[in-house]
This record gives C-alpha cells, structure tokens and sequence, in this order.
C-alpha cells in the first residue's frame, strides 16, 4: 500500500532525480514531471509538460500529496523576474489545496560573511542572485502563512552524486582526471559544504513521512558533509588506485569562458562560497534524522569519483 502520492516536478534535475528515487525506495507513488523522460527511473510514472503552463502544472500534482519542486532555469536566465515567475507558476498551481511543497534551498541566502548558518539566522544575500532566492521563499512563507499550503524547505550544500553532469566533480574537479589531475576549487584549508544527493533525497523522505506533524512553513537545514578543499583531495586520493596531482582550479580561465558562456559567467560571480567556509547546521533536523543518518563522507565521495577513474584506468 501507497504511503501517498509525489509528483516531482523537474524530475530530470539533480535533486529531481536523486528524491525521485529515494521516494519510490520509501513506499510512495510517485510521478515524475518534466519535458521529456531522459532518466527513466524503475516504480516513477512519467507525465510530459511545460513547467510554464500553469495547467500542466495543475494536472502533475492533481493528485499529489506531496509537489517535490525540483524546478530550476538555466544558470544565466534567473533575472529579470524569470525565476520569481517560475515559482509564482508553481505556487498558482497549488491554489487553495492544503498539498505539501518540498523546495530544496542553498546557501545563496546568506553573506559571505556568515558562518555557521542556522534555520533562524537572518537572511543578508550576498548577491543579486541570493536576493532572487530571498524573494522566492518569501513567496512560499506568505502562500503557506495564509494556509494555502504547507512548505518545507531543505537548504543543502553544493549536489554531488556518482554519475552526475554538470556539477561540480564533473565540470572542475575530476575534470582532467583522466590525465591525472584533480583540481581544488579554493585554498585547502578552506571548509565547504557538501550535499551527498542520496542521503539528500533521504532526508526528504523523513520530513515528508513527518509532515503532518510540523507547522505550515518549515525550514530546516542538512549539514551533510562539512569538510576542507583539503579533505576532499585526500578523500579523492584515497579512493583511486592510480597517482593524481592536486593543482588549484584556473579560475581566471573560467572568467575568460565567462566572456562568451553565460552560466559560466554567472557561476564565476559565486566563486565567493568557495573563497568562505559557509556551514548549515540544524541541531533539530539532526535529532530528527538520527545518528549516523548520512553515508560516510569517504565512501560518498569514493562512489562519486570512480566512475572518472574507471574512464582512466579504461582510457
């Protein structure tokens, strides 16, 4: 038996995806919305639709319990209101109904100056596009204070996952691993945030199991992997049987890139979350997801770089 009904919407996305999976493993009935189908997922229905039609968004989740909004534009297309529009689209779709919106939040929210962020931290963006996402959850904190419907965020680290492209590992890091190198993205002495995207998706599923329970706005944060530029390298290291060269990341090609890349461009602008050691913690959500909760930051990052070894060793 149906624990209830996820529509996901962006179900080929990174947290898409990876929640998608993690749902299904939890005994939910879920569907996944998006263009097309590029990542079929075993026990996941899939219903093609325009995430800008506010009537395709409205049959997604006309049955849904829970609307995972795993909704993202392209890097460089977050002005000019297209990303508050996006999510107005979203929350018009969900009305009046009393469903639960799970949105995955980061750190934008946040100056560079900050620390330790906890749920209850006031929220300073840093940049234009943290000011975006200040604007977003303030739409769903008045959608949900006015009773429309329940949101839960969970705020998370930079995504990493065995298999993913277009994050982090893939486009910097492990990106010369094949002629054996590695690259840190700032001084190795430097903490940084890490979201393990199964453990991710994980977490999502205890909140959603505990819904009910929780009030009609909830924010909490996953710690998930807080570890040095250093640490990471080591961890790499460790995970490969073959030599590697640790080297800094070339940013200034990047800003080159910039000139002619639009997400390149932008993404560089956010190069201060690595230059800062920036931690969530959430006592809270730790005590709800239990000890020993996570898969060991090791083993995380050993399952997420041995597909760019296996290339290697193949190559």
């Amino acid at each position: 038996m149906s624990k209830g009904n996820v529509t996901v919407l962006g179900i080929n996305g990174h947290i898409g995806h990876h929640a998608a999976r993690a749902f299904v493993e939890a005994g939910y009935a879920v569907t996944g919305f998006g263009r097309s189908n590029r990542h079929p997922i075993a026990g996941v229905a899939f219903m093609q639709g325009d995430a800008a039609s506010l009537h395709d968004l409205q049959a997604a989740i006309a049955d849904a319990d829970i609307v995972f909004n795993a909704l993202n534009l392209q890097y460089d297309q977050w002005d000019k209101g297209r990303a508050e529009a996006q999510l107005a689209t979203v929350i018009a779709a969900m009305g009046s109904s009393g469903k639960t919106l799970m949105y995955p939040g980061n750190v934008y929210n946040y100056a560079a100056t900050d620390r330790r962020i906890t749920p209850t931290l006031p929220q300073h963006p840093q940049t234009p596009r943290g000011a975006i996402r200040v604007r977003q959850e303030a739409m769903l904190v008045a959608a949900s204070k006015a009773g429309k419907f329940q949101t839960i965020i969970l705020r998370a680290g930079d995504f990493y996952a065995p298999n993913n492209v277009g994050d982090w590992y893939d486009q910097a890091i492990m990106m010369e691993a094949r002629k054996g190198k590695i690259y840190h993205m700032a001084d190795l002495k430097i903490g940084h945030a890490w979201a393990y995207l199964p453990d991710l998706g994980r977490a999502f599923v205890v909140l959603a199991d505990q819904r009910k329970s929780l009030d009609a706005f909830e924010n909490f944060h996953f710690s998930g992997h807080y570890v040095t530029n250093g640490a990471l390298m080591d961890a790499i290291m460790k995970a490969t049987p073959v030599p590697l060269k640790v080297a800094p990341l070339p940013w200034i090609f990047l800003q080159a890139m910039g000139l002619a890349n639009g997400p390149i461009r932008e993404i560089v602008k956010m190069r201060y979350l690595w230059n800062n050691p920036i931690e969530l913690v959430d006592p809270r959500l730790d005590a709800i997801l239990g000890a020993d909760f996570g898969t060991p930051f090791e083993v995380a990052v050993a399952d997420t770089v041995r597909p760019f070894l296996t290339q290697k060793a193949a190559a």
